[in-house]
């Protein structure tokens, strides 16, 4: 009853004179803190400004007042995280009343590397989240080096200045929503096949169900774009697995940027499975996998 109601309210929605033009209302943006420190809000208050600036002349983007944004994430409970799993950023976005939100982390550190002098690097990662997916639809980091602190992130400031962060993230936004209104037309008119997902819990209803089991485990590889960040996070990926034990479908539920989710992914392609049982009988099911990346340790 359940499927059959959502179902409905997806039709009446497609069917809607909203939902079949491109631009219905603005899209709200609201742009989070990058992280909890005085130079992750004072590059999050630029970000916000270059790119509110800029948005002004577009009317198809409203940026929420930052401080609204902010007291909205803090009632919500959100810690600064930027890696989140997909019904956490909905969410958040949900609190915040946007379509769309930025968040980030930004600081500034001593290096002191043994094959040179020290310097301070100023670095910021930006993370663009659709809210109503809960997706990472984009992310970037901008890095520079310089003798002092100040100089350094004085440098970042100036580069955030310079680079088309209107035009980049315009491009982004408006592909996303391009591509969410094209998926739920897709479900709408084609319902997705019923393939049992692994419970959490063993129970009498599922103690007849064995899980799929790969032929052999594949760790996805550290991406040098993380290395060099020494980002450490958790991916989730939600797999399909059909009677034959084969992947039909793979899907980040829980991201981390950093090139992080598209290695999960790349993966999971190549793996096989024993398929699931149920009394003995080979059946589709859904899996969530998890992958743990920690910086490796110098040699």
């Amino acid at each position: 009853m359940l499927r059959i109601l959502v179902l409905l309210a997806f039709i009446l929605c497609a069917a809607s004179p909203d939902f079949a033009r491109p631009n219905p209302r603005p899209l709200r943006i609201a742009v989070l803190d990058f992280g909890k420190t005085d130079t992750g809000r004072m590059f999050a208050d630029q970000f916000a400004h270059i790119f509110g600036a800029d948005a002004k002349a577009d009317a198809e983007i409203q940026i929420i007042d930052r401080d609204q944004a902010r007291a909205a994430a803090v009632g919500a409970g959100y810690q600064g995280s930027v890696n989140m799993a997909l019904p956490e950023a909905r969410d958040l976005a949900s609190a915040m009343g946007c379509d769309f939100f930025f968040a980030g982390d930004a600081q500034t550190l001593r290096r002191s590397p043994s094959d040179g002098p020290s310097y301070f690097e100023s670095f910021t990662a930006i993370y663009l989240v659709s809210g109503r997916t809960g997706r990472l639809v984009s992310w970037e980091r901008l890095s520079v080096r310089q003798p002092g602190s100040k100089e350094a992130e004085t440098a970042l400031l100036a580069e955030l200045k310079k680079s088309d962060i209107l035009g980049r993230y315009q491009k982004a936004l408006k592909l996303a929503q391009t591509e969410e209104t094209v998926a739920l037309t897709s479900a709408v008119g084609n319902a997705p096949p019923i393939i049992e997902v692994m419970a959490d819990e063993q129970t009498d209803e599922n103690a007849n169900v064995r899980a799929p089991r790969p032929y052999r485990r594949l760790k996805p590889p550290y991406p040098d774009t993380a290395a060099r960040a020494e980002v450490e996070a958790v991916v989730d990926v939600l797999v399909d697995i059909d009677a034959r034990g084969e992947v039909t479908h793979s899907e980040i539920a829980r991201w981390a940027g950093y090139e992080l989710d598209q290695s999960v992914l790349d993966t999971v392609k190549r793996m096989h499975f024993f398929p699931a049982l149920r009394e003995g009988r080979a059946i589709p099911m859904r899996v969530l996998l998890r992958y743990n990346f920690r910086k490796p340790l110098a040699r």
